[in-house]
């Protein structure tokens, strides 16, 4: 019988006897004297390593999915406090492994991103700035303890940031602006709190950037995010080309949508409503939906059947929504184990789906790279990460019926729909990070005016309806990315595209793109973004007339589709 993740056991790293650990087998590293020596040794380092952050993981898993917890609470206090000491030690063995007089071999061995991965470390990383990332850390951590203690009562109910989100998608009207009202009441009473942790972090992030012989913090943003084959002018001109291709659909797929429910307006409370017959909603209990998930991965193949299958078994599934635990989905990895974990927050939406189908290709990439010995591998660059699972989310449509019944279809549409309007907002928030760390000495009103101009220039069709806090502009304080993983969103747009190519691919040629999925799945973080994207047969999505192409597919293909039905 598989071991169940409640009896992974954790147990607080010694900090002390992990920095000596480490140290020992990096000076015997040092002092190798043939190839094969240093291997043995990056082995051992590489278990060592291993440990560490499967250490780590359960403490963020266990404290996210109860923040209440005061053991757990501690533990992630802990890692926050001292995983600068294991990026220190890290970043020490990456000067070692770059000075190697066997590099050659090594990097024959194990590919050239490992060492344009540790060379970008290196300049991200020094001494100086240890009690710098300590406060970072804490300070992300408050942002996402004020989210997950949230408590909104509507008509007696009590209602946390992800369950609510099923009265947000009611066919009354008035349930979705007293819901979407309570949820932004929330942001509003919590404003003065949200803003003083982003005013924080962005000093201090602008400390550790300006500590590290940076102007600002954007350029060491990027080393961060590990992108080695694009840079901030390509991002931009792919902003620009998403402003000039998908935001004229993007406003004509809302006008649609106002016509279909026959309303004079669309209102911010009235966009996650998208039928007049209702939203389509899974119709299972969250058991029933596993069962689902489980017969869909056994018949779309064998790799995935066993995957889920594992997952299954070993209770490395938490998905539904409760008090005290921290909002939104993830997926993370538990090394020692080779166990993915799937965090998501059912709420009784179709978005239960979405996300499942979304972490589950993030948990299959990981799951297919599982036995990599380095950790390095384990994980493709975000921006690739997001392709895997967002492609998934497509792999499965000829499924959803297990799901949606009779509202397959209507669910399919609805995606289709929601993944080409997500892109413009993606980009908003990927312009506003720029905008505010290439100004860190905005104050909270200005970078609000900021997020509000680039409404205007995304977003056009978002109507405050009056709401006191959103048409001050804090719209974007909702985004956890901004606070946790600066730069961390212009991914998914740019995964997205790629995500559209493999399910025009898909309907071609299933054999062909699920085969190109699983090789790009297998091959972990061993090549950079668009080396992967090579390597998965799509293309770059930095080309314009490549964005200009799939925009104009997808428009085509959503236009010939008679939604009056729906």
């Amino acid at each position: 019988m598989k071991m169940k993740f409640e009896a992974y056991q954790y147990i607080r790293p010694e900090m002390e006897l992990f920095v000596s650990d480490f140290r020992s087998l990096m000076d015997a590293f040092a002092k190798a004297e043939s190839f094969q020596e240093q291997v043995d040794f990056f082995d051992k380092i590489n278990r060592l390593r291993n440990s560490f952050l499967t250490m780590y993981n359960l403490a963020f898993i266990r404290h996210s999915i109860n923040s209440k917890d005061e053991f757990y609470e501690n533990e992630n206090r802990f890692f926050d406090e001292n995983s600068p000491i294991y990026d220190e030690q890290n970043s020490r063995f990456y000067r070692l492994l770059l000075d190697s007089p066997f590099r050659e071999k090594l990097e024959q061995k194990y590919g050239k991103q490992l060492f344009n991965l540790a060379e970008m470390s290196l300049r991200t990383f020094s001494k100086e700035i240890m009690k710098d990332l300590v406060k970072e850390n804490q300070l992300a951590t408050e942002y996402m303890k004020i989210k997950a203690l949230a408590q909104l009562d509507v008509d007696g109910k009590t209602y946390n940031l992800s369950n609510i989100t099923a009265l947000e998608e009611s066919a009354d009207r008035n349930i979705r602006k007293k819901s979407a009202d309570t949820k932004w009441g929330f942001y509003a009473e919590h404003k003065d709190e949200m803003e003083q942790i982003f005013d924080d972090l962005v000093a201090v992030r602008t400390q550790i950037a300006q500590k590290l012989g940076f102007e600002n913090y954007t350029e060491l943003g990027y080393l961060r995010m590990n992108r080695s084959d694009y840079n901030q002018e390509m991002v931009a001109k792919f902003r620009a080309a998403v402003q000039k291709y998908i935001v004229p659909i993007a406003s004509q797929l809302y006008e649609k949508q106002k016509k279909r429910l026959g309303q004079d307006e669309l209102k911010y409370y009235d966009l996650s409503f998208s039928f007049p017959s209702g939203n389509p909603k899974p119709t299972g209990t969250p058991k029933e939906i596993i069962i689902a998930t489980s017969k869909m991965y056994k018949e779309l193949s064998a790799e995935t059947n066993e995957f889920f299958q594992f997952m299954v078994d070993g209770g490395l599934l938490d998905v539904v929504a409760k008090d005290g635990k921290s909002t939104g989905g993830y997926c993370t990895f538990i090394p020692n184990y080779g166990a993915p974990f799937i965090f998501s927050n059912f709420n009784g939406t179709s978005g239960d789906i979405v996300v499942m189908t979304h972490e589950a290709g993030h948990a299959f990439q990981v799951f297919s790279s599982r036995n990599t010995p380095l950790p390095e591998y384990q994980w493709p660059t975000y921006e690739a990460a997001e392709i895997h699972s967002m492609s998934m989310e497509f792999f499965t449509f000829p499924w959803m019926d297990l799901f949606f019944g009779k509202d397959s279809k209507k669910f399919e549409f609805a995606h289709l729909i929601s993944a080409i309007t997500f892109i413009p907002y993606g980009v908003a928030v990927d312009e506003f990070q720029h905008i505010v760390y290439n100004n860190p000495q905005l104050t909270p009103v200005e970078r609000n005016q900021a997020w509000l101009d680039l409404q205007k220039k995304y977003l056009p069709h978002f109507d405050h309806a009056g709401n006191a806090f959103l048409e001050a502009g804090g719209f974007w304080q909702r985004q956890s990315h901004i606070f946790r993983s600066p730069f961390y969103y212009i991914d998914y747009a740019l995964a997205q595209i790629c995500a559209f190519q493999f399910w025009k691919r898909d309907i071609k040629d299933h054999g062909a793109a699920w085969s190109d999925y699983v090789n790009l799945c297998k091959a972990g973080g061993s090549l950079s973004f668009l080396g992967l994207v090579e390597l998965a047969g799509l293309k770059s999505p930095f080309d314009e007339s490549v964005l200009k192409g799939v925009a104009e597919h997808i428009d085509g293909y959503l236009a010939g589709i008679d939604d009056s039905g729906f």
